[in-house]
């Protein structure tokens, strides 16, 4: 069952490929309307917990995936969709979540804009690499003869642009930022869920599947990306507020951005687009869990002090 995996496409045309990437931008849009150069500047106020968080999201999280696919083994096209999502940025809702777990949200906000206006660069380099260290992977990478200057041009288009745009009029037009913030954020979301819901019911005897070997996978790989940004945090000996900013953001991935890179330059191979979609569902579950239990906790330690 593993090897049909390499082989298996999944159903997506054209017009789905169109919804994706459009979504993709008005989600990224609608971000980065809450953003401003200051939440730059947070970083030169706040230089150790954010270099942690940048180490976790970029470096070690790959490390370790790429530990986990050694140990595993999974097919050439798995260890690749596990590669990609480690290579991408934060995703856009660890800011919603970090403020519900009650974690450092300015810390949050500067990571995950670093992290996405980065990604251009910093994505295809990190997937090449780590992919290029598991040889099935590396050999299937080759096969496939990807240009990484299309993928840089993808990046750039579907995430730079609308990064920048939003930040421009919530600069020099904060109301009307905060007007089409409310708006394109449940719109957002609404177009997302949609095509989530439109390439399942396309795919779904294919999902059928695989949804077994699929679930284990993405469970582990999601467990050990979140373990990544609670233990580096630990030894770092960061506060609460900022080990629950650094474990949410590197356990939350922009699985949207590996969907559009793997429709666009894999054809939608079956092994990458079957673990970014699950990604995409199963790190809001664990990511709203995580949050809902850790956002009383600093007020229990704090009772315990009192008394």
């Amino acid at each position: 069952m593993k090897e049909n995996l390499d082989t298996s496409v999944l159903n997506f045309n054209q017009d789905s490929l169109f919804l994706l990437n459009l979504s993709l931008a008005i989600i990224m849009f609608g971000v980065a309307l809450d953003l401003k150069v200051s939440d730059f500047k947070y970083i030169g106020k706040n230089p150790k917990a954010f270099f942690v968080g940048i180490i976790s999201q970029f470096f070690f999280l790959p490390f370790l995936t790429w530990i986990l696919v050694q140990l595993i083994q999974v097919p050439p096209s798995v260890a690749l969709g596990m590669f990609l999502v480690a290579a991408c940025p934060g995703g856009n809702v660890s800011n919603f979540m970090t403020h519900l777990a009650k974690g450092n949200t300015a810390l949050s906000v500067s990571l995950t804009a670093f992290s996405t206006a980065f990604s251009i660069f910093i994505t295809p380099l990190n997937f090449a690499l780590w992919a290029s260290f598991y040889e099935p992977s590396s050999a299937l990478l080759k096969s496939i003869s990807l240009s990484y200057f299309e993928v840089f041009q993808t990046v750039a288009l579907i995430l730079g642009i609308p990064l920048m745009l939003g930040m421009y009029i919530n600069t020099y037009y904060p109301t009307r930022a905060k007007r089409l913030s409310k708006i394109l954020k449940p719109v957002s979301i609404l177009i997302f869920a949609a095509f989530v819901v439109i390439a399942f019911l396309g795919n779904y005897n294919l999902f059928l599947q695989f949804i077994g070997l699929i679930f284990f996978w993405v469970l582990a790989h999601n467990l050990v990306a979140l373990v990544a940004g609670f233990s580096l945090a630990k030894l770092a000996r960061l506060p609460l507020a900022d080990t629950k900013t650094l474990t949410i953001e590197t356990g939350i991935q922009n699985s949207g951005l590996a969907l559009v890179l793997i429709f666009t330059y894999f054809d939608g191979l079956g092994g990458m687009a079957i673990i970014a979609a699950w990604w995409g569902i199963w790190h809001i579950i664990s990511g709203m869990s995580i949050a809902l239990g850790w956002k009383d906790v600093r007020e229990v330690v704090f009772q315990k002090t009192e008394t």
